[in-house]
């Protein structure tokens, strides 16, 4: 899974929950445990999580989502985050000291069938078992943001959406067609409203 996509869905576990309500798809240590075993070859399969574990992944997401919409300036912000963004200097901060929480050694991967790649992996015999995922995390976040699909980067600006996404194509403009349908439906019915009388 690449670098972009691992970032992009820990973001995106903040979503639209409501008229105006934001939820969070990282309540419990189980949620969480569950949302990284959806992601391969982040974590060893039977690793679950504990509370301390949520808080690290649930306060890198604070600073990721920050990062975010620094990154999609002058470009609004994602609506969940314009009014509790943490400062740049705090996000970087703390992106860059949750990555640095477990040391890590460049292993070589070389499968049978396919081409050889690195990839950082915890250095043997440290204990850090509950910031691992944080730290792993960060990691794929610092390379998406420092990589090229950080310019294409935008916050959906569709009623409700709470959501960032890479723009694929010159001409999209929502994260997902429904966001689109929602944003004609809301240009719609404000061209059309009578005025009070």
């Amino acid at each position: 899974m690449s670098d972009t996509r691992i970032a992009l869905d820990l973001a995106l576990t903040v979503r639209h929950d409501g008229p105006g309500g934001v939820g969070d798809g990282l309540r419990t240590a189980a949620d969480l445990t569950r949302w990284l075993h959806r992601h391969p070859g982040l974590l060893d399969a039977a690793w679950e999580a504990d509370d301390r574990a949520l808080a690290a992944v649930r306060s890198l997401r604070a600073a990721l989502r920050a990062l975010l919409a620094h990154a999609v300036r002058p470009g609004a912000p994602s609506p969940a985050d314009a009014g509790r963004l943490l400062p740049l200097t705090e996000a970087l901060a703390r992106l860059n000291a949750t990555a640095a929480a477990v040391p890590t050694v460049p292993v070589l991967v070389w499968p049978e069938a396919g081409e050889p790649a690195a990839d950082d992996r915890p250095a043997p015999g440290d204990g850090a078992g509950a910031d691992l995922p944080a730290a792993a995390l960060a990691r794929a976040a610092i390379r998406f943001l420092a990589g090229p699909d950080r310019a294409a980067l935008r916050a959906c600006q569709a009623p409700s959406c709470v959501r960032y996404f890479v723009k694929e194509h010159p001409r999209q403009e929502w994260c997902e067609p429904s966001c689109g349908n929602r944003a004609r439906v809301a240009r719609h019915h404000e061209r059309h409203r009578t005025p009070p009388s």
